[in-house]
C-alpha cells in the first residue's frame, strides 16, 4: 500500500459518489482536492465552521451544514461562482441531506418541527409537518421515484410516501410502534423494515401501500433492538439486538434462519479462525552502526526496541475481553451495535459494544462463525471493500488491519504521529481515506487477485 502525506482537516471529510473528488472540511473553508493527483480543485469559504457535509449523487454539487449557525451552503463543482443559502430562520437546522434526484435538498429543523424539500431548480419548497427525528426516518428507494418520510401526530407514528418528482404525498399510513427507531427500504424495493425503540423489541416489514407483512418480536423483556441492516442482495434481514445476539431473517417468511451468540468465551467445536493482535520484537543487529544523539533522541523506537504489530492465528478455547456495563447508566454499551454485510451478501462482521476489541466475521452460507479478529484496543471503525471481499478496521492505533477469506494481516502506517481513528472507502475500492483527529492521509489500494493468499507476515 502507497500512503500520501498528511493533510489538515478540523472536521468531515468525505470522497464524492464517482472517487474522482475529495472533500475536506478545515474550519470554515471546504476544500476539494483531486483524488490522483491531490492537488486542490476548489476552494470554497463558508459562513462558519463546517459541522456537516455531503456529496450530491451526481458529485457535481455538495452540501456544508452550519449548524452553529444554523444554516446550509451548497457548492457546485462546475459553477464555481453558483451558491446557494438555506436558512430556516427562528426554525433553525437540525439536518440536510440530498435527494437521489441532486436538485433537492431535504432539511429537518430544530425540534422536528418540520421537513423542507428545498428546490435548486426554482426555488420552490415543499413542507412536510412533524418529522419523527431529524437525522434518522427517512429512506429512499434504489431507483430514487420515491421517499419514505417517517412522522408523529397524535401520539402515533407514520410514515408517509412522497413522490421525489413531484413531491407530493403518494400515501400515508399508521405503523404500529410506541417510538419508531428508524426505517429502510430493501435493496429491491419491494419492502420497508420499520424498528421501534429499544425500549420496545418490535421489527415491522411492510409493503409500499402500507400492508403489514410480518412482525418480528425475539423477546419482550429487556432492551431490544440496536441495529438492523438489509444484505445487498436484498434475501437477508439481519437485526442486532441488546441481548448480544445477531438474528437474520429471511424475505420469503420473514422468519429467522440464523441466530448468532457472542459470547465472551469461545469453545470448540470451532472452525472459525481467531487472529490476535500482538507485538512481535525484532532482533536486530546493530553493533556495527553507529548512530548520532539526533537520530536516537528523535527516533523514540530506536531507544525502546523495535517491534512490529501482527496478526498471530490462536487455537480455541480463547477468552475475550468483557465490560459489564453499569446498571444505573443509560444507554448501556452492550449489544450489537456495530454491523455491516459484505458486497456478495455472503459475510456480515459484528461488534458486541461490551467486547469492543473483538469484530466477529460471520459465513452465511455455511450458517456459522469464519473469523474473530482480537484487537489489542477497541475497534473504532470497520468498512466492507465495495468491490470484493476484504475488510479493514482502524483501532486508533498507527495500524490499519485488513481482512479476507484467504487471511488476516496489519499494514503499518509510516507516517509519524498519525493514529488512525476512522476510514471510507471509495466507490471503486481503490484508495481508503484515512483520518486522525486533525489530519487525514489516504492510501492506494492494491487490487486483490482473485485467489490470494495473504498471511499475517505481509
Amino acid at each position: 500500500m502507497e500512503f500520501t502525506e498528511a493533510y489538515k482537516q478540523t472536521g468531515p471529510c468525505c470522497f464524492s459518489p464517482n472517487s474522482r473528488y475529495i472533500a475536506v472540511s478545515v474550519d470554515y473553508r471546504l476544500v476539494i482536492r483531486d483524488t490522483l493527483s491531490f492537488k486542490v480543485v476548489q476552494l470554497f469559504s463558508c459562513l462558519d465552521k463546517i459541522s456537516y457535509i455531503e456529496w450530491a449523487n451526481d458529485s457535481e454539487y455538495i452540501l456544508c451544514g452550519l449548524y452553529k449557525r444554523p444554516m446550509i451552503q451548497a457548492w457546485s463543482l462546475a459553477q464555481p461562482e453558483w451558491t446557494c443559502k438555506i436558512d430556516e430562520g427562528p426554525a433553525g437546522v437540525a439536518y440536510a441531506r440530498w435527494s437521489p434526484d441532486s436538485r433537492h435538498i431535504l432539511t429537518t429543523s430544530d425540534f422536528q418541527l418540520r421537513l423542507t424539500v428545498w428546490s435548486l431548480l426554482n426555488t420552490a419548497c415543499v413542507h412536510v409537518q412533524g418529522p419523527k427525528h431529524g437525522s434518522k426516518g427517512v429512506s429512499f428507494t434504489k431507483d430514487g421515484k420515491f421517499a419514505a418520510i417517517c412522522t408523529r401526530c397524535d401520539c402515533k407514528d407514520y410514515v408517509n410516501l412522497l413522490s421525489c418528482h413531484t413531491w407530493e404525498i403518494m400515501g400515508a399510513f399508521a405503523v404500529d410502534t410506541l417510538d419508531l427507531a428508524d426505517i429502510e427500504w430493501s435493496p429491491d424495493d419491494s419492502a420497508i423494515v420499520i424498528w421501534d425503540s429499544p425500549l420496545e423489541y418490535k421489527v415491522l416489514i411492510y409493503s409500499p401501500d402500507g400492508r403489514c407483512l410480518s412482525k418480528y418480536q425475539a423477546y419482550e423483556s429487556g432492551l431490544g433492538v440496536k441495529s438492523v441492516s438489509w444484505s445487498p442482495c436484498g434475501q437477508y434481514l439481519a437485526v442486532g439486538s441488546f441481548d448480544q445476539m445477531l438474528r437474520v431473517l429471511n424475505h420469503l417468511t420473514w422468519k429467522t434462519f440464523a441466530e448468532f451468540m457472542h459470547l465472551s468465551t469461545v469453545r470448540g467445536p470451532c472452525c472459525a479462525a481467531v487472529f490476535k493482535e500482538v507485538d512481535e520484537p525484532l532482533h536486530l543487529n546493530m553493533s556495527e552502526l553507529c548512530m548520532s544523539d539526533e537520530f536516537l533522541q528523535g527516533n523514540s523506537d530506536v531507544s525502546e526496541g523495535h517491534f512490529r504489530v501482527m496478526y498471530e492465528v490462536t487455537e480455541v478455547p480463547i477468552s475475550l475481553s468483557f465490560q459489564k456495563p453499569p446498571a444505573d447508566k443509560p444507554n448501556p454499551k452492550q449489544g450489537i451495535g456495530l454491523m455491516s454485510w459484505s458486497k456478495d451478501s455472503r459475510y456480515i462482521y459484528t461488534r458486541n459494544d461490551s467486547m469492543p476489541t473483538a469484530l466477529w466475521i460471520w459465513d452465511m452460507h455455511h450458517l456459522e462463525l469464519a473469523a474473530i479478529l482480537v484487537q489489542k484496543d477497541p475497534i473504532r471503525a470497520a468498512a466492507w471493500d465495495p468491490t470484493c471481499t476484504r475488510l479493514v478496521l482502524c483501532t486508533g492505533s498507527s495500524h490499519l488491519y485488513m481482512w479476507t477469506p484467504s487471511g488476516a494481516y496489519c499494514v503499518s502506517n509510516p507516517l509519524p504521529q498519525f493514529n488512525i481513528t476512522d476510514l471510507k472507502w471509495n466507490s471503486d475500492g481503490s484508495c481508503l481515506l484515512l483520518k486522525d483527529k486533525e489530519l487525514f492521509c489516504c492510501a492506494a489500494v492494491p487490487l486483490m487477485p482473485e485467489s490470494s493468499e495473504y498471511s499475517s507476515d505481509d
